[in-house]
């Protein structure tokens, strides 16, 4: 009798269980997506170390969905409440009939495990499906050969996802047990007639909290934006953050009074069809959900930021990758060793061999033929010897603007000398890279830097003094601005500076501080190239390495293969774990705003009863319902996105090397979408289940 109770209760109640259905699927549905990536990537044809990096990216993931876990069930115990709530009377009439609360709790306990039951089918199906295409998202990331793609179903992924789901469930079960067990009769049958006040606040003083909540935003704004060079540490970073949460929080607080007072100024306005009484429902609605509505628009903020930053970075790196790997490989090594220098990490004298000493005077050619590396491997072969001049620092280059550019690079602090190039050897590379050459006269220098943050403090520096004197000769910068070059192949756009200067030059040997050589793989395929590219990348165990290495002789570079798997690696890590937690966030926010705003409709079913007893229509009557429930959707999301717009500001001055304000769009458009159809759809659930509830 129960089991047919409970399929007639979720029958007549399935409107009601829209939103809490809605929650599970999706949840289920991204959890299984974000931990089938284990089977899926079996199926890629990749290189070792990209795929170490995906086993990397799965076992973060793997942690992420513990806390994902934490969170859904949050939600999904909060979702059933609402439920609970709203069948108050229903349990009282089955406590008049006879029926104890123990059955009643059996009740609960078949629905919610068949709408849970029916939820997990429903959810695993669509991550099964959905994860097909997260194969495609992981191979175009990788640039992974796709020849072995095939529908896979991740046999893991589905028992980890029962599994957690089902400890999420249990919860759900004590939780209705308790409050089942904690209702009075006369409780549950009045439950109907119990309704909030509504609370007006003094109008005055909401228009003082919300002025002072807007100068306390706007303040926090500045800091992220117009002070971005003062928060240079993480106690600096931590005053903007707690300023945002309170001005957020001061805003909501004040916004209904706010709101009140300056559309009942306007007669026309407030006087109009039901606007009165959708004023007074918000009114009362934002009065009792001012830290909810916070935490939402912080949630919604995180999401909108995160989501937008981290693809923007992968869309900047693509772009950039292959201009900044012009070549092959990239290998360099200290010239002129002293006898001895001290260990960083122990602070001991440590002494270099003879042996050491003097292969350092030799160029890296010499070296690689000298233990066995065969030169024929390469072509397109240039070396050059960079130098460091004692005097010339950055503090001399720089002048009035060193300090400014110590609190944004701090490295500088410790004297760092410049990158001394002659333009000849420069124009050597340049020439393979396929970047601009340079002439210099006798008495001039150009200084070439690429890093936007570093090319501003430099030309200031340029305009205001361009004159060094360096052996008694006095040069001057044949530009008054930073020129575009570099020499180190690298992910991004990464050099703070390279001095260029005469051929003339009297560059000392004992200034010589590297030798650095430049060269493509002498082969066509890339499988050959891989294959020649083991002999210089890190983890690859081969003759010429452990060869140097027993020398004491360390040999440094990079390779464009390398770069391109690392940064690919990065990158595609942080926009998985961003894209999982975002949309979690996201489902969290709508769902949370979704059931208050049912509750509120199930509270004030009463006083749609009115509105129609004083003549207003059913058109009017769904009119103020669904401007209600637009109100109430748009108000934390409109001030998650101004609050976006600074945090966005924010973390591309932070991450200026990884990404720039052009290659944002796609990526806001991208986050637009996916808010867009989650959010959207809660907010249809929304008012349909609201519509359903309070009709006559």
């Amino acid at each position: 009798m129960l089991f047919k109770l409970s399929i007639k209760n979720m029958k007549k109640s399935f409107k009601d269980y829209t939103i809490y259905f809605l929650t599970l699927v999706l949840g289920v549905a991204i959890f299984y997506m974000f931990n089938s990536l284990d089977s899926q990537q079996a199926m890629l044809e990749v290189s070792q170390s990209t795929r170490d990096i995906i086993k990397l990216m799965i076992s973060l993931l793997g942690m992420v969905s513990i806390f994902i876990a934490i969170v859904l069930g949050f939600l999904i115990v909060y979702a059933n409440n609402f439920l609970i709530n709203r069948r108050k009377r229903e349990f009282g009439i089955y406590m008049t009939l006879g029926m104890g609360r123990s059955q009643i709790s059996k009740i609960i306990l078949i629905e919610t495990i068949l709408i849970g039951i029916i939820s997990l089918i429903v959810g695993i199906l669509i991550g099964i499906f959905a994860s097909q295409f997260m194969s495609i998202l992981v191979a175009k990331l990788f640039e992974a050969d796709m020849s072995e793609f095939k529908f896979v179903f991740s046999k893991g992924a589905c028992i980890k996802t029962c599994v957690y789901f089902a400890v999420m469930y249990l919860a759900v079960i004590i939780f209705n047990t308790i409050t089942i067990s904690k209702y009075k009769l006369i409780n549950l049958l009045t439950a109907v007639r119990k309704n909030e006040k509504v609370k007006i606040k003094n109008p005055v003083i909401s228009i003082i909290i919300f002025l002072i909540s807007a100068i306390i935003l706007g303040y926090a704004y500045y800091l992220v934006t117009g002070g971005i060079y003062e928060l240079n540490t993480a106690d600096k970073v931590l005053k903007p953050i707690l300023m945002g949460i309170v001005g957020t929080i001061g805003v909501f607080w004040s916004l209904s009074g706010f709101i009140l007072r300056v559309i009942q100024s306007r007669k026309k306005i407030y006087l109009k069809g039901t606007n009165m009484f959708v004023l007074r429902q918000l009114n009362n609605k934002i009065n009792t959900t001012v830290i909810s509505m916070t935490v939402i628009c912080l949630m919604l903020f995180m999401t909108i930021s995160v989501l937008s930053s981290s693809l923007s970075i992968q869309t900047s790196l693509d772009s950039e990758l292959e201009e900044m790997t012009p070549v092959d490989v990239n290998l360099y090594k200290t010239a002129n060793l002293p006898e001895s220098h001290e260990n960083p990490y122990t602070g001991e004298i440590e002494y270099y061999t003879e042996e050491q000493r003097e292969d350092s005077k030799m160029p890296v050619s010499y070296t690689l033929q000298t233990n066995g590396y065969d030169m024929n491997k390469l072509k397109d072969v240039v070396e050059i010897p960079i130098y460091a001049i004692p005097q010339w620092t950055w503090e001399y280059s720089l002048g009035n603007y060193y300090e400014t550019a110590k609190i944004q690079f701090p490295a500088l602090a410790y004297g760092t000398s410049e990158m001394i190039v002659k333009v000849s050897d420069y124009n050597k590379i340049a020439n393979i890279y396929g970047q601009e050459q340079y002439t210099l006269n006798n008495d001039e220098y150009i200084v070439l830097c690429d890093f936007d943050s570093m090319e501003e403090i430099r030309n200031s520096a340029l305009k205001e003094s361009s004159n060094i004197e360096i052996n008694g000769k006095t040069y001057h910068a044949k530009y008054n601005e930073c020129k575009s070059g570099f020499i180190e192949i690298s992910t991004s756009h990464t050099n703070t500076g390279i001095i260029l200067v005469p051929d003339n030059f009297d560059l000392k040997e004992e200034w010589k501080e590297k030798y650095f050589l430049v060269a493509n793989y002498n082969c066509e395929t890339e499988e050959e190239k891989a294959e020649l590219n083991k002999d210089f990348a890190d983890g690859n165990s081969n003759y010429l390495l452990e060869n140097l290495s027993e020398k004491g002789i360390e040999l440094d570079g990079m390779t464009k293969i390398s770069i391109i798997e690392a940064s690919k690696g990065l990158t595609t890590i942080i926009i998985f774990i961003a894209i999982y937690l975002g949309i979690i966030f996201l489902i969290a926010s709508a769902a949370i705003l979704a059931l208050k705003q049912l509750t509120e409709s199930s509270d004030n079913k009463q006083r749609y009863t009115i509105l129609r007893k004083i003549g207003c229509d059913e058109k009017m009557i769904k009119k103020a319902l669904f401007m209600q429930i637009f109100i109430f959707f748009m108000l934390p999301l409109v001030f998650a996105i101004i609050h976006s717009i600074f945090g966005i500001k924010f973390i591309l001055s932070i991450l200026a090397v990884l990404a720039t304000p052009e290659e944002l769009l796609p990526s806001i458009l991208a986050t637009a979408l996916i808010i867009g159809a989650i959010y959207g759809l809660y907010f249809l659930a929304t008012y349909m289940g609201s519509k359903n509830i309070i009709k006559e």
